[in-house]
């Protein structure tokens, strides 16, 4: 195993809040990472998807990023994502990840170019060498449009900071490659619905967008398998979160009820910048539903206890 860093937890993809002209809302991202860090999550992701990066500048994301990292204040980890389509982008936000000190980077595929793999690996070894810092890749064949295969894992092999992957491909066959033939790259779950087959196969940390805004439920799932190896608690757990990974991972509208599930906390996570559109009513109705009974549920198996 890679000990140059080791991810460990629930590490949360934060939403970037926006004032409803679209500029940034830096007070209430603060309110979401105090809540988070509060709430027992051990790590924040800034310049995510889930944050919509597609929508921001560079330098957008490096100023939210520097913020997220001076909150934090080195109380868990921050890690800054570096994907966007030019090369060039990539670089400039893993030197800022280094110039901000950052604990790790976000690393994945230049969505639509589809790159070989070499040209991928080539890609991935640029972006880390100029922030030298532990690097988590990320595997979204489905958003990016290739995968990160066995030839690519084997090239990007001669970097020492390459030490953890996020999956997210959502086929279980590559978890069942990673743990048997990559055990040096930490596996790292990257599809919420699989949460409890990634663990099974010793993955020990998750990435994941619901913890926005049902923290305490998602480290809940994690203590119960990872920390205490308790997989029939897990089990329960996640029969009852099944609801919601059905609405955020096959709803349509992933950041959408993300930011929507954020103001039912009580803060205003403000509208998404375009192309997309907020929730309607029915879907605000539905979603409210599924968090009401997943919170009732969830407290009442840890109260077993």
């Amino acid at each position: 195993m890679n000990p140059i860093f080791r991810f460990e937890g629930i590490y949360t993809p934060l939403i970037t809040p926006f004032h409803d002209d679209g500029s940034i809302h830096f007070d209430a991202l603060a309110d979401v990472i105090e809540l988070l860090i509060d709430k027992g999550v051990n790590g924040l992701v800034s310049g995510g998807s889930t944050g919509e990066n597609y929508t921001q500048t560079v330098a957008e994301r490096l100023s939210v990023a520097k913020f997220t990292v001076e909150r934090v204040a080195n109380r868990v980890p921050v890690v800054v994502g570096t994907g966007t389509m030019l090369t060039p982008d990539s670089v400039a936000l893993a030197e800022g990840a280094k110039a901000m000190k950052a604990d790790a980077i976000l690393l994945g595929t230049p969505p639509y170019a589809v790159p070989t793999e070499r040209e991928n690996a080539l890609n991935a070894l640029t972006i880390d060498r100029a922030a030298n810092l532990p690097v988590m890749l990320y595997n979204y064949p489905g958003r990016m449009g290739v995968a990160m295969g066995e030839d690519f894992l084997d090239r990007i092999g001669r970097s020492r900071n390459i030490c953890a992957i996020k999956e997210s491909s959502g086929d279980i066959n590559r978890v069942h490659l990673l743990a048997r033939d990559y055990p040096h790259i930490q596996m790292s779950c990257g599809m919420d619905d699989q949460a409890l087959e990634f663990f099974a196969w010793g993955a020990r940390s998750w990435v994941c967008g619901g913890s926005n805004f049902l923290p305490e439920e998602h480290v809940a799932l994690y203590r119960a398998c990872v920390i205490d190896g308790n997989f029939e608690k897990g089990r329960q757990i996640m029969s009852a979160m099944l609801p919601l990974m059905h609405v955020l991972e096959q709803g349509g509208k992933f950041v959408q009820n993300i930011k929507f599930g954020v103001t039912l906390n009580g803060i205003n996570a403000g509208p998404m910048r375009p192309p997309l559109k907020g929730l309607t009513h029915e879907e605000k109705r539905a979603l409210q539903q599924v968090v009401s009974v997943i919170r009732t549920t969830v407290a009442t198996i840890i109260a077993e206890d």
